[in-house]
């Protein structure tokens, strides 16, 4: 058969993950260090598990309803507004995904008709892009520089905007870059969508990975709340990486079209993960509190040592992730990463796979042991040196 009278063209078109690319090819290789996947290296809290393991002992490996556990529900709306001052009804508010991922997927396809543009911040997460234009949206890329850390502008976001928008993607705090939104900046960013019929999607998934300043959601601000998605999940803050449990919550009219789409495409989240996800909300603060303390040490290294091998690297606040400069060796993104991983057996993602404004980064992530880390730098170190 003739494949390609098939396959749809806009799915044909579609880029690979650039994260995956190097990873793949790390993995068919020897003594590689692999700073490139961003991907908690604490196992799951004890706690956690345990409770997963009762509910299966009790046989509670039933479908549960399409918006998720109740009882799970219920524990997300209080710690969105014990963390952050955010209040949601668990009955028609709140819908448990499978990862923040579907979340995200869900809201862009409840909201998007053809031709419909959908700001996206970048360098930013790969999965944005795709999502929109398979639902027949139009990305159109915000760049966010160096020199501003990396935050989105007012007056970039103004320079975008048409009779078109219908999404903006707030992605904070930020993959790739580490770029965190502060409640000054998001205000600014607030005072140019009020008054609009654009709609905020934000990512929080790193909520809880922030170091000089708590993080704020922009549904907190004076009338967001209306207008704004919240994406968020347990694989980052918890380790919970493979449980694949996220949540999308807001107005209970855009919910309720987020649902039905739910319901074809998956039904409802693992209840195994469902039921420790429980556990987590209710008494696992402890733990995060801890692991961001790992992080914040592991993130000054990481920076420091870049900046002293002559990679300059804004501080990041956010995440796990630094997005040092690689542009004064004089090499693209992409030359840059494939001659590291042939030469040194060092794994990083280069910064164009988060979108065009990337290019002259690289992505390296620090959520690997400090020996990892330090020997990454130094065959990094090496490798410039050999330029």
């Amino acid at each position: 058969m003739d494949y390609s009278k098939i396959l749809p063209e806009k799915v044909v078109k579609m880029k690979p993950s650039g994260i995956r690319k190097f990873f793949d090819i790390a993995n068919e290789m020897d003594n590689v260090i692999s700073l490139g996947v961003g991907e908690p290296d604490f196992q799951t809290p004890w706690t956690i598990r345990d409770a997963a393991i009762l509910s299966l002992e009790r046989g509670q490996t039933r479908y549960t309803s399409n918006w998720g556990l109740m009882e799970l529900r219920k524990e997300i709306a209080n710690y969105l507004k014990r963390r952050f001052d955010i209040s949601y009804d668990p009955k028609n508010e709140i819908v448990v995904t499978v990862g923040g991922s579907e979340g995200i997927d869900i809201c862009i396809r409840a909201l998007l008709n053809e031709g419909d543009e959908v700001l996206i911040p970048e360098p930013c997460f790969v999965c944005y892009d795709p999502i929109v234009s398979l639902c027949g949206g139009v990305p159109v890329p915000v760049p966010t520089k160096a020199e501003d850390n990396f935050r989105l502008t007012p007056e970039a976001l103004k320079a975008r905007i048409t009779p078109k928008t219908k999404l903006l993607i707030l992605p904070y705090p930020n993959n790739p870059t580490g770029a965190v939104m502060r409640r000054e900046h998001l205000e600014a960013i607030a005072e140019v969508i009020r008054g609009t019929d654009i709609m905020v999607l934000s990512d929080e998934i790193y909520s809880e990975l922030t170091y000089s300043s708590s993080h704020v959601s922009i549904a907190s601000l004076e009338g967001m709340w209306e207008r704004t998605i919240v994406i968020n999940g347990f694989s980052k803050s918890y380790s919970m990486t493979g449980w694949r449990l996220g949540y999308a919550c807001g107005p209970e009219p855009i919910l309720h079209q987020m649902i039905k789409i739910h319901q074809f495409a998956i039904m409802c989240a693992p209840s195994t993960s469902q039921y420790a996800a429980i556990e987590a909300l209710r008494h696992c603060d402890p733990q995060i509190r801890m692991m961001v303390e790992d992080y914040d040490m592991r993130r000054r290294l990481t920076a420091d040592g870049f900046n002293r091998i002559g990679l300059s690297c804004f501080e990041p606040e956010g995440a796990f992730y630094v997005f040092p400069c690689i542009k004064s060796t004089g090499l693209s993104s992409e030359e840059f990463c494939e001659k590291l991983l042939f030469s040194k057996r060092v794994a990083v993602v280069p910064g164009n796979a988060f979108g065009a404004s990337g290019e002259g980064y690289i992505r390296v992530s620090y959520s690997y042991s400090v020996e990892h880390i330090i020997e990454a730098i130094k065959r990094i170190e090496e490798f410039i040196n050999t330029l």
